[in-house]
């Protein structure tokens, strides 16, 4: 009987942590493999200790509020090739260990800047394939440990900097297949990609397709003075440019401070430049960088013509405005002229008339009188 009773207390259990029917399930690994299987939500029953959770090439449409909350240990979330379109805020809440999420080739608009805030552990995010029109600068905060971001083939036009800048250990970007506007609010991902690339980081392509005459080109390989069209009426340029340089001086700086350990992730400017020019490693080709750097950077060159042009064009517009205001005296003293000798001719003409009337009418009164 007493046996009875223990079977009665422990089947319960063990059949809350079975293996769903629809999928296979790895207890050694805690490998649980939904895929392929025709799923239109979020197998039930899974083992609490699960670890990987493989539900690609499925139907699902959508994630509800804490749809994993049975998993809080998992690390590998693999949910590409569904029909997923909307995602809960919520959804992602008490996966503080999720490593890889991938929602690739699904039907995502647009993410809720909430999703992935409880999770700092994030490392790997496929959001490629979707409808993304753009991404919330505030979910950076949630992706500081991120070394891969895959973008490509979503609807984004431009990209918030601020995002890009809080994923420090970003390794791998991806970003072509997107509909790229390259205008002036554009040239803040060119100047990012400059200095990730310098880095070492590692990007595709973002190939443009508007305006026009920059369609179908590598805005990597667009020179500074295409964006010059659009400087008289934005000053992004101006902006992204000075942010850039301020970043790289704090950047040098922090490379001054840490020059003593070749292996800081950080990249050395000095020390690269220093080499180039031959100097001897060590301190001695930082002291002679910086003794020969006579030459204003690229960047800062820009910024000042930039500057120059605004000015010129500013003195062309004051003197249009100059000679539009004389053209505009000259022109009203000749009308007031043309006015008055207008006036003095009508009343000379309207003089002779009365004049003509009067001997008119004196002519037939002499006729009697003779």
């Amino acid at each position: 009987m007493r046996v009875i009773l223990v079977c009665a207390l422990l089947c319960p259990l063990s059949l809350s942590h079975a293996c769903p029917k629809e999928c296979s399930c790895n207890s050694n690994t805690k490998v649980v493999d939904c895929r392929g299987r025709g799923l239109y939500d979020i197998p039930r029953r899974l083992n609490p200790d699960t670890q990987e959770l493989y539900l690609q090439d499925n139907r699902i449409r959508g994630l509800g509020s804490m749809a994993f909350r049975e998993i809080p240990l998992v690390r590998i979330l693999d949910l590409s090739n569904n029909s997923i379109t909307s995602i809960s805020p919520t959804a992602l809440l008490g996966l503080r260990t999720l490593q890889r999420l991938s929602l690739a080739y699904n039907s995502l608009r647009e993410l809720d800047k909430r999703l992935l805030g409880p999770i700092h552990s994030l490392s790997h995010l496929d959001l490629s394939h979707n409808s993304l029109w753009g991404l919330p600068g505030a979910m950076g905060d949630s992706l500081q440990n991120l070394s891969y971001l895959g973008l490509a083939n979503n609807r984004l036009t431009r990209l918030d900097r601020s995002l890009l800048e809080a994923m420090t250990h970003l390794d791998s970007l991806t970003l072509r297949g997107n509909p790229w506007r390259c205008d002036c609010q554009l040239i803040s991902l060119k100047l990012w990609l400059e200095t990730y690339l310098f880095k070492g980081g590692v990007v595709d392509e973002v190939l443009c397709t508007q305006p026009e005459e920059m369609k179908d080109k590598d805005l990597q390989k667009i020179p500074y003075q295409l964006f010059h069209a659009c400087m008289t009426t934005s000053y992004h340029y101006l902006f992204a440019n000075i942010h850039h340089l301020e970043s790289e001086r704090l950047l040098r700086g922090h490379t001054h401070g840490n020059h003593a350990h070749p292996s800081s992730h950080s990249f050395h400017v000095p020390m690269a430049i220093g080499e180039g020019l031959g100097g001897g490693g060590g301190g001695g080709g930082v002291t002679e960088c910086e003794t020969k750097q006579k030459q204003r950077p690229v960047n800062l060159r820009h910024a000042i013509a930039t500057v120059i042009i605004t000015g010129v064009v500013c003195g062309i517009v004051c003197l249009m405005m100059l000679a539009a205001a004389v053209y505009g005296c000259a022109y009203a003293a000749i009308m007031a002229k043309y006015q008055r000798e207008l006036k003095k001719n009508e009343e000379l003409a309207a003089a002779k008339g009365a004049d003509h009337a009067t001997a008119d009418e004196k002519e037939p009164l002499e006729n009697a009188i003779a």
